[in-house]
């Protein structure tokens, strides 16, 4: 593997939090003493083969870096590598608004969420690996729920039941060459608003996609009840 080549990671931080509830930002919530965004910025700024990690930011996560003293600490430790961008409408658009801001010489992206603060440097290497050797990678888990499949909203009768023995729950960060996923956003036949990870754009143009395992801790920050898992995964 070729471990050299420049990684830009892009971090969308666009969103509303709307599902976490009472008017507050999901990123901005404190996790055993730092806050969520700053977690995740913390855990991949330094890694190698990261030049640039890009925010596409919303309001309040852009007041944030200008009136936290913390967060500016953070901003001026990594002065050559975090730039800050406006984010989308969407998630993906955030995503089209940072791969934007990436710089040519730069080959390959990682988009994470910017609400999963427990990324480990094992799992992001090993998500490079196989996008490195196969051209595009996603960590995931195994689906152990029973699906079923049925027309909504409910109360709706099942359809059938989903054999969950091929599916695969999606995590980030989802690595790809930066000019695939640039050419994937400008072939893109659904609107931005419909696509839910970038492994999707991809996909969509034709281009494989590599499964890598992923880790239980590396869970999405959506809900009061994912901070309180996060918090027993450090053991806080």
């Amino acid at each position: 593997m070729t471990t050299n080549q420049q990684i830009a990671v892009i971090l969308p931080a666009g969103g509303r939090s709307v599902r976490f509830g009472g008017g507050r930002n999901k990123l901005l919530e404190d996790l055993s003493g730092q806050t969520v965004l700053w977690r995740t910025i913390d855990a991949l700024i330094d890694l190698p083969g990261v030049s640039r990690v890009v925010l596409s930011a919303g309001e309040g996560v852009k007041d944030y870096f200008k009136q936290d003293p913390g967060a500016l600490a953070l901003a001026k430790r990594g002065t050559t590598k975090l730039r800050i961008v406006d984010g989308g409408t969407s998630r993906a658009d955030s995503v089209l608004c940072g791969l934007r801001a990436v710089e040519d010489q730069i080959d390959w992206v990682a988009v994470h969420d910017a609400a999963r603060p427990l990324i480990t440097a094992q799992l992001f290497d090993r998500v490079r690996a196989a996008a490195f050797e196969h051209g595009a990678a996603v960590p995931a888990l195994p689906v152990t729920l029973t699906i079923k499949q049925a027309r909504g909203p409910l109360p709706a009768k099942v359809e059938k039941t989903v054999p969950r023995d091929q599916l695969w729950a999606m995590q980030t960060p989802q690595m790809m060459r930066r000019s695939d996923l640039l050419d994937a956003f400008a072939r893109c036949p659904l609107p931005l608003d419909q696509i839910t990870d970038d492994a999707q754009l991809l996909e969509l143009a034709g281009k494989p996609v590599w499964l890598v395992d992923g880790e239980e801790q590396n869970i999405k920050i959506t809900t009061p009840a994912d901070l309180f898992l996060a918090q027993r995964f450090l053991g806080r």
